[in-house]
C-alpha cells in the first residue's frame, strides 16, 4: 500500500543550506518511495535554543516503506551527515521529522506521527501549506487552522 508522507527538514551547522538541499536529493532516492514535491526553503530563528538560523524546508513523499522502516532512512540519511543529539533542541547539521503518514496516528516508541509539536512550528506549517494548503492532521483537523497561532514566528522564504 502506498502512503503520502511528508518529512520537515531543518539544518543550522555547518553550511545549512547545503545540507538541506543535499537531504532533499537524498531523499529522492528512497527505496519503494516516489518523491513528490519540496517546499521552498524558509530561514527561521531556533526556537527553545541557540545558535544560528535554520533553514527548514518540507517534502512530500510517496511510499511503500513502513513507517518505523521510513524513520530508520531517515535517521541513516542525519547520522551519515554527522548528527549528534547532546541534547534537546541542540543545533542540528541536519535535522529530518516524519511529520505526516497518511492518516495515521502513531504513538510508539522513537516514532509520534503526526509530529506532536508541528502545530506549534511556523518552521513545520508554511512549508507544509505551501505543499498542500488543504492537508489534513489526524487528529487535529486542517493545518491551516494553526498557522494564526504561529504568525509571530519569524519565518521567511529563501
Amino acid at each position: 500500500m502506498t502512503i503520502t508522507a511528508y518529512i520537515g527538514i531543518g539544518a543550522n551547522l555547518s553550511d545549512a543550506r547545503a545540507m538541506v538541499e543535499y537531504a532533499i536529493e537524498k531523499l529522492r532516492s528512497l527505496p519503494q518511495t516516489q518523491f513528490e514535491q519540496a517546499s521552498s526553503l524558509f530561514i527561521t530563528a531556533p526556537i527553545d535554543s541557540s545558535g544560528d538560523d535554520y533553514i527548514n524546508a518540507v517534502v512530500a513523499i510517496k511510499t511503500e516503506l513502513e513507517a518505523l522502516a521510513l524513520l530508520e532512512h531517515l535517521q541513516a540519511l542525519e547520522l551519515s551527515c554527522g548528527r549528534e543529539r547532546p541534547y534537546r533542541n541542540a543545533p542540528r547539521t541536519l535535522d529530518l521529522d516524519l511529520l505526516l503518514y497518511g492518516q495515521q496516528i502513531i504513538d510508539v516508541p522513537h516514532l509520534n506521527v503526526p509530529h506532536p509539536r508541528m502545530t506549534e512550528r511556523a518552521f513545520v506549517l508554511i512549508p507544509l501549506l505551501q505543499l498542500d494548503p488543504f492537508v489534513q492532521i489526524p487528529g487535529k483537523g486542517a493545518a491551516h487552522q494553526f498557522a494564526p497561532a504561529v504568525a509571530d514566528q519569524g519565518i521567511r522564504k529563501l
